[in-house]
């Protein structure tokens, strides 16, 4: 398979050669078509072997998408492209493999969970790009000694990325590409830039780590609110007839100024929504204040309405939802 000469944002360095940290790979890279994609991500629900923390990174020609997994399970994907980094809704991304599934190349690999943090804040945080001059590795050390930089820098070499972090310009810990043979860090570094086949092909970043990895909904968990959107709007008609539907959408839109995961759980079951990217805790909080608007207008037309829609309306996941504090939100008592 031909590698794509696409470079990453504002850097000289092509996406397809940027290699991540690990401790160990789980599957080499290879093509995506090859490979059941379903599967690899359930492997930790049938296996405990599977209960890692890990990335799997996904290379298509215009840009690197990684799957950051906690446990063995999806948390959430970041994505390196020639127009920037963000990061991807899970639906999204899993959908867009799919599709493009003979374009791609995929590597399973182990990495500590504080890396997988950093790679997550590398995409998420407004990091700052740092001069650097491939003859002179120490120079930029010396410059966040001076400024006292406090965080992470990601230095990469001939695609090779490393993570360094910072305390007031004194560097306090890494996880770096490959093993440091006994030298110090600084040795390590100059070795690298030694070893580059192009001196061009390298660029630093600082940015603010983040602690914990925000874990995004799953596509199962998108699915499971919009039926409940639409259990509960079929719940409201037959309780208010001719009043409930035109308040469903309405409501809906307006409240999908304040809850953007709202227009994706309001999209109609037979069609395909734009997932934005959003954590369970979110999912729960738009459907409730959606809830929340359109019992209150039906409960002036039809006083004592409330109780008995979401009765019938949340039935079926009603565990899930108490577990999930949605009922506390509400005002109203359901008996079951």
């Amino acid at each position: 398979m031909r590698l794509s000469t696409a470079l990453l944002a504002d850097t000289p360095v092509r996406l397809a050669d940027l290699d991540f940290p690990c401790t160990g790979v789980l599957l080499h890279r290879t093509r995506l078509a090859f490979i059941y994609l379903d599967k690899l991500l359930n492997y930790a629900k049938a296996d405990r072997d599977g209960m890692v923390d890990g990335y799997i990174a996904v290379y298509m020609p215009d840009e690197v998408t990684v799957m950051l997994l906690r446990r063995g399970t999806l948390a959430t994907v970041i994505a390196y492209t020639a127009n920037g980094r963000s990061i991807r809704a899970i639906p999204a991304a899993l959908e867009h493999f799919k599709k493009e599934a003979e374009r791609g190349e995929i590597i399973y690999c182990a990495a500590p969970y504080e890396q997988l943090a950093w790679m997550y804040s590398s995409c998420s945080d407004q990091g700052v790009a740092r001069p650097l001059n491939p003859r002179d590795a120490q120079a930029l050390f010396t410059s966040l000694m001076q400024e006292g930089f406090s965080g992470v820098l990601e230095l990469i070499v001939g695609g090779q990325v490393n993570y360094l972090a910072f305390e007031e310009g004194v560097l306090r810990s890494g996880h770096f590409h490959g093993d440091l043979e006994g030298d110090t860090v600084h040795q390590y570094v100059e070795r690298l830039f030694a070893a580059a086949a192009d001196e061009s092909q390298v660029a630093a970043l600082t940015f603010t780590p983040v602690a914990e990895l925000p874990e995004q909904a799953e596509p199962r968990l998108f699915q499971v609110y919009r039926e409940l959107f639409w259990a509960i709007a079929d719940a409201a008609e037959q309780q208010v007839p001719g009043e409930s539907r035109k308040r469903v959408e309405r409501l809906r839109d307006l409240q999908a100024n304040v809850h953007t995961s709202l227009a994706a759980i309001g999209t109609p079951l037979d069609a395909t929504p734009d997932y934005p990217v959003a954590t369970p805790p979110e999912l729960m909080y738009a459907l409730s204040d959606w809830v929340l608007q359109l019992l209150e207008e039906l409960e002036v037309i039809a006083p004592g309405v409330a109780p008995d829609v979401l009765k019938h309306g949340t039935k079926e996941q009603r565990y899930m939802l108490q577990t999930a504090g949605f009922y506390d939100r509400l005002p109203w008592t359901v008996h079951w």
